[in-house]
């Protein structure tokens, strides 16, 4: 599976990278064939706080999955995300 990572407004670290790419290679393991996932990282400011938000968008046969989350960590976001989109895929099956 081709992951594709883009990030607005700070540029990821390999640490944040590796970890992105590990929860969503969990994906690959669905029933599904995943063709491949776009990740974007956005840091957003709102009312004076910081919000980071993960947004996935999957490839597969048919129509694709898309998922938004957002949390006080880009690492929290993304486990979220991965998450509802392994749900998802089950409920496809």
């Amino acid at each position: 599976m081709q992951i594709i990572i883009q990030s607005a407004h700070f540029t990821p670290g390999n640490e944040l990278i590796n970890f992105v790419k590990t929860e969503v290679n969990k994906l690959s393991k669905a029933i599904y064939k995943v063709e491949a996932a776009s990740v974007f990282l956005k840091l957003e400011k709102r009312d004076f706080k910081q919000v980071m938000a993960c947004e996935i968008r999957l490839e597969i046969l048919g129509n694709d999955l898309f998922v938004k989350k957002e949390s006080s960590s880009f690492e929290a976001a993304a486990t979220s995300a991965v998450d509802v989109l392994q749900e998802e895929l089950v409920i496809r099956k």
